[in-house]
């Protein structure tokens, strides 16, 4: 047994002689490399330099996102300035509108105060216009009584008289309460807007344009003519 296990462990020793000559020459080749110090690296630079370059486009990229801004922030501040100023526009037009219709309310309310005091002043103009030729009636009446007549001895006659002279005389005090007033404008120029001519003939020592007869009485209603006067005018010779 011993003998065989002999055998046995020269036979392994013979199958690993090869690997071991290997082993032994790969020690030799690397013990010179390991044998030498190394050289120490400056690693450092290159990444300082990577570094600041790095910091360099960091600062680059800051600063033109800021002008970027700035251009922005003017955009919208010049924008603002003329949305402000269109809305001033807009707030000046709307308060000269509002104006405006105050104005025409006011012109209305004054226009509707005036047409209703106006109704209320010449409500009776049509009626009193009516009555105007009752006055005149009473008038010529009392002028038909001879002057002698009036306070002569004819009682009846002069009782008459003096109730048509009264009934004339409430007539022309009612018209005043209500503004109608007469006016008779005897020996004054002829005005067109107050007179109306019926004829002209030459009156000596009368001064031509002048009333030198009134045929019939004018009335005013406040300071409307309800009628003009009926005259006769004098006549250039």
């Amino acid at each position: 047994m011993n003998h065989i296990g002999r055998l046995v462990a020269r036979q392994q020793a013979r199958s690993l002689a090869p690997f071991q000559s290997l082993q032994r020459s790969a020690s030799t080749a690397v013990s010179p490399c390991m044998a030498r110090p190394m050289q120490s690296v400056r690693l450092y630079s290159a990444a300082s330099s990577a570094s600041d370059n790095s910091g360099n486009g960091n600062g680059a990229k800051a600063d033109g996102a800021a002008a970027a801004s700035d251009a922005a922030a003017g955009t919208d501040a010049e924008a603002s300035k003329t949305a402000l100023a269109e809305k001033d526009k807009q707030i000046a037009n709307l308060q000269d509108l509002y104006r405006r219709a105050l104005a025409d309310a006011e012109n209305v309310r004054q226009r509707t105060r005036r047409e209703i005091e106006e109704k209320q002043t010449y409500a009776i103009q049509k009626f009193a216009k009516e009555l105007l030729n009752t006055a005149d009636i009473l008038t010529m009446a009392l002028d038909a009584v001879p002057e002698a007549e009036r306070n002569g001895s004819n009682e009846h006659l002069k009782s008459l008289y003096t109730g048509v002279s009264m009934t004339r005389t409430e007539l022309l005090k009612t018209f005043k309460q209500f503004g109608i007033e007469s006016f008779s404008p005897l020996d004054e120029p002829f005005d067109h807007n107050l007179h109306q001519a019926l004829f002209q003939a030459p009156i000596p020592n009368k001064k031509p344009g002048t009333v030198f007869q009134v045929t019939k009485i004018g009335y005013k209603i406040r300071d409307r003519v309800l009628r003009p006067a009926q005259v006769g005018v004098v006549k250039d010779e």
